[in-house]
């Protein structure tokens, strides 16, 4: 059955006067920023980073980092109980190493032990620091996938195009790009007005319990609430749309919610068996949620649909009929809702941009072929859309549970609530949040007319416009604000899953998720066989946080 998508209603945008287009208003640009207390400084390194020695260099220092397999796993015990976690300590050693003028200059503090934080002191305390962060864990390997790659997983190998190895894109490249362009910069004797924080998780892959919410507590303690000018953590990159490059640096980020599903039924022996075992109710269960998905709703003023209105401004490859749907969005509740069913068909990451996404990812029960099933259970994912919350798809789950449990006589224990008759029942239905880690939608970050927005677009633009590259990636560029949704694209460019700074919302509420590396510049993506960084794109990251911090100093863009 085909589902229409209902489009939520927010105030419209004022009517345009006649002759005037709507989407003129919309998706505005800055220019291309570059700090003029610093140009020569920038030029000077900009030759510095096209030089052979400096690539090979800068290239075998990711390698090297990739070589060490910092593999985070779900059931990590504490850093002082689990010998996992001392892989940490060598690659602490290798930057250490690698980085000499870094660990000379900056003051580095251990934080729960293995996680990173970085201060590189400015002169001038009376402004607020800028904040770059990434996270040194990787997803581990598969070993039976290891005849797969093109590559040994570790190699860290620069064939003379790309750098291959787990972590390779993701992110490792944040960690030593980071650390290479404030090697350069202390290697010309500059000095920060504005400090500069450097903050390194260590299991970001599991949502970091361990790493970034033990920095989120430091940094706080340290520097206090509202205490940093912005933070740019990986996420967004860029791409080209036919002859015009999109960078998509994502502003806001789904919520996030494991629903657990538990069915506890009398055992016995399989030869007297009830109508339907345990696992039977858990298969209708899942079966009638799999019956109701969650419908994608197009949200006027949302970030996905203020990311429609630049493709329909700046993308000449966007449908005609289509950009007039957006253009009329604007003011038309018909035509949102419109535009909301055309995206159906034509954005096939509309589903999971514009709402709730649902998939059943684990699955449990049963010890012995002639004994019926006591507990079984299953695990349902859930990233949850950016006007939704996980008390709202809690009590959707509830209501799509309750007919199945009274169908099968059970109790219903929603949430820690008894749902429906007290009476006798033959077993119980138990949901619960899987893992303690439900994960309210991050606040958005403030873009058109934000100051902050406006410092990371221009240096966005100005990274671009002088690129290094020897391909031919188009000099023509716009910034449109990005939804991290942790499935593998964003609004435009490739995106990746929910960063760390999910632990760092009360540091401040400009929080941009954005990497700088193009879609193209990964062999295969992340977290699966033959990741790989094209060497040019790694190249651009780097040249990207030299200028974000120098275009950071001394500007009124930042408090």
């Amino acid at each position: 059955m085909r589902h229409l998508c209902p489009a939520i209603l927010l105030p419209a945008a004022p009517l345009q006067s006649e002759g005037t287009n709507a989407l003129d208003n919309l998706c505005p640009q800055v220019e291309a920023l570059t700090s003029a207390t610093h140009s020569t400084l920038l030029d000077s390194l900009d030759e510095e980073y096209a030089s052979t020695e400096f690539k090979l260099k800068a290239y075998e220092s990711l390698g090297g980092a990739v070589r060490i397999p910092t593999e985070c796993y779900d059931d990590l015990g504490l850093p002082s109980e689990d010998p996992r976690w001392e892989i940490e300590y060598k690659l602490h050693d290798y930057l250490e190493s690698r980085f000499p003028k870094v660990h000379a200059t900056l003051q580095r503090t251990k934080v729960n032990t293995y996680a990173l934080v970085y201060e590189w002191k400015g002169t001038d305390d009376s402004v607020k620091p800028l904040l770059l962060a990434a996270h040194l864990d990787v997803v581990p390997v598969n070993p039976a996938t290891y005849d797969d790659w093109i590559r040994p997983p570790y190699s860290g190998y620069f064939d003379g195009e790309w750098i291959w190895g787990r972590g390779s894109c993701d992110d490792k490249p944040g960690v030593i790009g980071s650390l290479t362009a404030i090697e350069a910069l202390l290697e010309r004797g500059f000095v920060p007005s504005r400090t500069v924080l450097l903050a390194f998780g260590i299991d970001e892959e599991r949502g970091g319990p361990t790493g970034a919410k033990a920095i989120g507590e430091y940094l706080l303690e340290t520097y206090g609430r509202n205490s940093i000018a912005m933070i740019v953590d990986e996420g967004g990159g860029y791409s080209d749309m036919s002859g015009t490059v999109f960078a998509s640096p994502a502003v806001a980020e789904k919520g996030y919610l494991d629903v657990r599903m538990d069915v506890l039924t009398p055992g016995g022996h399989s030869s007297r068996p009830p109508k339907h075992t345990g696992i039977g109710i858990l298969a209708d269960l899942i079966t009638e949620l799999e019956a109701n998905p969650h419908e994608p709703e197009l949200v006027r003023g949302r970030t996905y649909h203020q990311g429609l209105a630049c493709r329909a401004k700046y993308d000449t490859s966007f449908p005609g009929s289509l950009k007039k749907l957006v253009e009329q969005s604007q003011t038309s509740d018909e035509k949102l809702q419109e535009l909301g069913e055309r995206l159906l068909d034509f954005d096939p990451m509309f589903y999971a941009l514009s709402g709730t996404t649902q998939a059943i990812d684990l699955v449990g029960g049963g010890v012995k072929v002639n004994a019926l099933p006591e507990a079984v259970w299953a695990v349902a994912n859930h990233r949850i859309a950016d006007y939704s919350s996980p008390a709202e798809l809690m009590v959707r789950f509830t209501d799509i549970t309750a007919p199945i449990a009274a169908k099968h006589n059970m109790t219903l224990d929603s949430f820690g609530k008894i749902i429906g008759s007290d009476k006798p029942s033959w077993g119980t239905i138990r949901l619960s949040d899987a893992f303690g880690g439900a994960l309210e939608p991050a606040p958005v970050t403030p873009t058109t007319g934000s100051k902050p927005y406006e410092l990371l677009s221009g240096t966005i633009l100005s990274t671009l416009q002088t690129s290094l590259r020897t391909d031919d990636l188009p000099t023509s560029a716009v910034v449109s604000p990005g939804l991290s949704t942790d499935v593998t694209e964003m609004i435009i460019s490739d995106g990746m899953h929910d960063p760390d700074t999910r632990h760092y919302w009360n540091l401040t509420k400009h929080i941009f998720r954005y990497g700088h590396r193009g879609a193209a510049d990964g062999y295969n993506g992340a977290h699966t066989i033959n990741e790989a960084i094209r060497a040019e794109g790694f190249l651009e990251q780097i040249r990207f946080f030299t200028r974000i911090i120098l275009n950071a100093d001394q500007t009124e863009l930042l408090e």
